[in-house]
């Protein structure tokens, strides 16, 4: 039975929430919104003061997905799309990233040329055929919105299919205004630096695996470094994000990709990626993804489950097959690059000999840290061998950093 104090105190909470206008939908799936309402943080795409004479009477390309939004008074939130348009801005293109433009496709799935139905707007594919706007893709656009929310971690494409937009954009002078978000990650710099023979989409940049940049600095970091083709540079622009600190935590107000589908899936993100490089799940084809891992070689752990296709994992790793591991969904929140998982699984696995596959180099970026845990490495043994390169890159993204604690 409800006594009339909790019925009470039920509606006096309910009756707050709808005073500070947040969307009980919305809270619901997106628990970050009232984060966002305290914070008072305001996003690049939400100063359009700041912007708005820029690309005013100009064609506009919108490089964008699912995470570009807008949140409203009410709690909810609209796209930085429909928000240009509604702020009379001649938005001609829309280009998508990996996952696509609604951010539904698997990782690595070929992504279409399209129509967005609300709008009628082309979408172009960056993450089909090429990857990097092609000079027609890019015909009749006098400047380039980008607006994509990254999670700090060197192998989510966004990074990198900025970097192919910037570079585009410079050869065809357009110039490229990216609307800065917070980083989910910002307080982590870690993990190996990646050499440039293992470079590829999924690393770019002779960066550790965590960068704790916000995508605004990284965009700065890859026209200072010369990091684009023969060493030209973007015409740029960053947006910055209002009273926002690299101390503050942030959640997301939407999911960033099919398979992040909460805060610690995010955190956890960077860690676990590792195991798409080897024969474990990293959670794909399950509701908690990269919240826990495991495979059918792991036989002496205590957690179960068996990946199934859904949404954003067709045919995920280890597809119908009883995987044995660990579930982190309840793991305190990680402050660091973990390798403990990674090498617990491989100490613990019954198939070492295929423990490892070909995408494993690319994501470390470095052939070592394979040959280190064959070797029986401890964490901290290899963790030691990082040091020199967070040093060095920590010095070199200090010119780049936009907020301060």
């Amino acid at each position: 039975m409800v006594s009339n104090s909790m019925f009470k105190n039920t509606l006096l909470f309910l009756v707050c929430l709808f005073a500070l206008g947040v969307n009980l939908k919305s809270f619901a799936k997106n628990a970050p919104l009232k984060h966002k309402i305290e914070s008072n943080i305001k996003v690049g795409a939400e100063r359009i003061s700041e912007y708005h004479n820029l690309i005013k009477g100009k064609n506009v390309g919108v490089l964008t997905n699912q995470t570009g939004v807008v949140i409203n008074a009410d709690g909810t939130y609209t796209s930085t799309v429909d928000f240009l348009i509604a702020n009379k801005v001649a938005v001609k293109k829309i280009y998508a990233p990996e996952h696509g433009f609604r951010g539904t496709a698997d990782a690595g799935e070929l992504i279409k040329d399209g129509k967005d139905t609300k709008t009628g707007l082309p979408i172009i594919s960056l993450y089909g055929n090429n990857k990097k706007p092609s000079a027609e893709q890019l015909k009749g656009i006098d400047i380039m919105v980008f607006d994509l929310q990254d999670v700090g971690a060197r192998f989510y494409t966004y990074i990198s299919s900025l970097h192919y937009l910037m570079e585009a954009c410079a050869e065809q002078n357009i110039p490229v205004i990216v609307l800065d978000r917070p980083n989910p990650n910002i307080d982590i710099v870690d993990g190996p630096t990646l050499e440039m023979k293992n470079k590829s989409f999924v690393g770019m940049h002779p960066i550790p695996a965590m960068h704790g940049m916000t995508i605004g600095e990284y965009a700065k970091m890859i026209n200072g470094e010369k990091w684009l083709a023969n060493g030209i540079k973007c015409d740029l622009l960053v947006i910055s994000c209002e009273n926002y600190t690299r101390s503050m935590s942030y959640s997301l107000p939407v999911s960033p990709s099919p398979n992040l589908p909460n805060d610690q899936a995010i955190n956890l993100y960077a860690s676990l990626c590792f195991f798409e490089g080897t024969n474990v799940s990293s959670g794909r084809g399950t509701d908690l993804q990269f919240q826990i891992y495991g495979s059918p070689f792991l036989t002496n752990m205590p957690y179960q489950f068996t990946p199934k296709p859904n949404a954003g994992a067709k045919d995920p790793m280890n597809n119908g097959k009883l995987c044995y591991g660990e579930n982190l969904s309840k793991e305190n929140k990680v402050t660091r690059l973990e390798l403990k998982w990674l090498l617990k699984a491989y100490k613990s696995s019954t198939n070492k000999e295929k423990f490892f596959n070909n995408f494993f180099i690319k994501l470390a970026g470095t052939d070592a840290l394979k040959s280190q845990i064959v070797a029986g490495k401890t964490e901290d043994e290899i963790r030691k061998t990082w040091q020199a390169g967070l040093d060095k890159f920590k010095v070199t993204r200090q010119a780049y950093l936009i907020y301060n604690n």
